[in-house]
């Protein structure tokens, strides 16, 4: 008889717990996550197409070649790590690179990202973690 209660309670339970985004199959538990969405991208099919098109857009835009103390253009990389946090807005975690100037210009594109959707799992806001490389 507890056999058969235990067991009625669980399956029950089960229907408590249901998310959107999530899957059950077997032993297996599926999530979803789903990409932060640039602010116009919301109603587009290809959203992960539209947000590399206008995150180049943007960078295109605000991209200002760093210079030296002679006026001279430095080359160079950085490579920026970043948060999507829960409210869409962008955290610079980390840059890397051998030039200070580079860095803090990588940094500067990338903190001016406009507030997005954030990106999702099983319904839930949550942050994605990314690594962006700039070439100067």
């Amino acid at each position: 008889m507890k056999k058969l209660l235990f067991t009625t309670l669980f399956f029950m339970s089960l229907g408590v717990f249901a998310q959107d985004d999530v899957e059950v199959s077997g032993n297996t538990i599926t999530v979803k996550e789903i990409a932060p969405v640039w602010p116009g991208c919301e109603d587009n099919d290809n959203q992960k197409a539209c947000f590399n098109s206008m995150l180049i857009q943007h960078v295109k835009k605000t991209y200002k070649y760093p210079k030296n103390e002679k006026g001279e253009f430095i080359r160079g990389k950085a490579i920026v790590s970043l948060v999507i946090n829960e409210e869409g807005k962008v955290e610079v975690t980390e840059v890397k690179g051998e030039n200070a100037k580079i860095n803090a210009e990588a940094k500067r594109m990338v903190e001016s990202i406009p507030t997005l959707t954030p990106g999702k799992q099983a319904g839930k806001p949550v942050k994605i973690k990314y690594t962006m490389p700039f070439n100067f």
